[in-house]
């Protein structure tokens, strides 16, 4: 069992900045493969990042290439989202997953075996 806990959510005005982190505990985190995924009212989830338990391979939703940035410190079972530029659209739920498949999985959404409760992210125009 992996227990992912969010944090880092908040308002923020837009063309702002963000850092989400996701602890975990339970199992090795270096043996899993992590993501983001968002959820804005009305909609259905989304992949924002995913990146590999290395970190070596990194995968991101074409609507925030350039602006977020997925990162992991294995030694402190931590994975970050940095979100730069935020735009009013951003507004969501923003959620951590982690898979023990290869990170390219995760970017389907499938094949994910864990989940954390949710951070939100609101960004104001």
């Amino acid at each position: 069992q992996v227990q992912l806990v969010e944090s880092g959510g908040g308002l923020v005005q837009a063309g702002g900045s963000l850092r989400l982190s996701c602890a975990a505990s339970g199992r090795t985190f270096s043996n899993y493969a992590m993501g983001w995924f968002r959820q804005a009212p009305g909609k259905e989830r989304e992949f924002v990042a995913a990146i590999s338990w290395s970190g070596g391979s990194t995968y991101y939703a074409d609507s925030v290439k350039g602006r977020f940035t997925i990162s992991r410190d294995n030694a402190k079972n931590t994975v970050y989202l940095q979100m730069a530029s935020l735009k009013p659209e951003d507004t969501a739920v923003y959620y951590c997953a982690a898979t023990a498949g290869p990170a390219r999985t995760v970017v389907a959404g499938q094949g994910i075996d864990y989940w954390g409760q949710g951070t939100q992210v609101t960004v104001s125009s």
